[in-house]
């Protein structure tokens, strides 16, 4: 069931879990660097979030993401974090699994859409704040 589970792997198409958190890819994807990965390029992210005003309150939420995929390297499917979200988040969006569904560049406050355009499809965010709060965020999809 850990990172060294092959047939899992192959089985269900899981890889190794890639998290961009804001320290780590907000300046990953951006500009001419990001064409070879696709971060920088697209124009339109679809994703999932929590939204927490407490910051234990968030890290407890990815603490349950933590124990149930990502410590294994494993990718959080999205029904799991739409649980999780339901559970956790204090948005209205929280009642759909933080489904934020598509938006484009440009629409998000700075922080969220820096770390949403930053994170690879499928890989989750480590917990970051914004002016509304702290949130993780799971990225779908990208499209231009």
């Amino acid at each position: 069931m850990g990172k060294d589970s092959k047939p899992k792997e192959s089985a269900k198409g899981k890889g190794k879990q890639t998290s961009a958190g804001p320290d780590e890819g907000a300046s990953k994807g951006k500009g001419k660097g990001g064409k070879a990965d696709g971060l920088g390029t697209c124009t339109y992210v679809k994703a999932r979030h929590i939204l927490c005003e407490k910051q234990g309150k968030v890290n407890e939420a990815y603490k349950k993401l933590q124990d149930g995929w990502l410590n294994d390297g494993e990718k959080v499917p999205p029904a799991e974090f739409a649980k999780v979200a339901a559970e956790f988040s204090e948005c209205p969006s929280g009642k759909k699994g933080g489904d934020l569904g598509w938006f484009p560049r440009g629409k998000m406050a700075g922080p969220f859409q820096d770390v949403a355009f930053a994170t690879a499809i499928g890989a989750c965010s480590a917990p970051f704040k914004s002016t509304h709060g702290y949130h993780i965020i799971l990225v779908e999809g990208r499209k231009n």
